[in-house]
C-alpha cells in the first residue's frame, strides 16, 4: 500500500468506527423512550449470538472420530457449571477456554 492508500484506509476505519459509536446515540436521544421492537432486539440478540457462536463452534465436531468430542464436552460442562456457580460470562467463556485449551493441548 501506498502512503495516501493507508491514509485513506485509516481514514475510513475511524469514520465507521465514529458512526457505528455516535449513530446510536443520535437516533436514541436520552429523553426520548426507545421503541419496543429496539428494547424487543437488546433482550433476544445476545442469547441468540451465544447461541450462534456455540453452533458455529461446534459445527465441525465429530464423536464418531479422534477425541469423540470429549474436550468440547468437558469444557461445555465447565463453562454451565461456573456460570451458574458464579453467574459471570467472562468467567464462564474464559474458564471454558482455559479447560478447552488445556485438554488440547496436553491431555488429548
Amino acid at each position: 500500500m501506498t502512503t495516501i492508500q493507508k491514509i485513506i484506509t485509516i481514514a475510513v476505519v475511524v469514520l465507521g468506527t465514529m458512526t457505528t459509536r455516535f449513530l446510536p446515540f443520535l437516533v436514541f436521544p436520552a429523553g426520548k423512550k426507545t421503541p419496543p421492537y429496539v428494547q424487543y432486539l437488546g433482550k433476544v440478540l445476545p442469547a441468540a449470538a451465544l447461541g450462534m457462536l456455540v453452533i458455529y463452534c461446534l459445527k465441525d465436531v465429530s464423536v464418531f472420530t479422534g477425541m469423540h468430542a470429549v474436550p468440547e464436552l468437558i469444557s461445555i460442562a465447565v463453562v454451565t457449571i461456573l456460570h451458574f456457580w458464579k453467574r459471570q460470562m467472562l468467567l464462564s467463556i474464559a474458564g471454558g477456554t482455559i479447560v478447552y485449551m488445556l485438554l488440547v493441548q496436553f491431555v488429548f
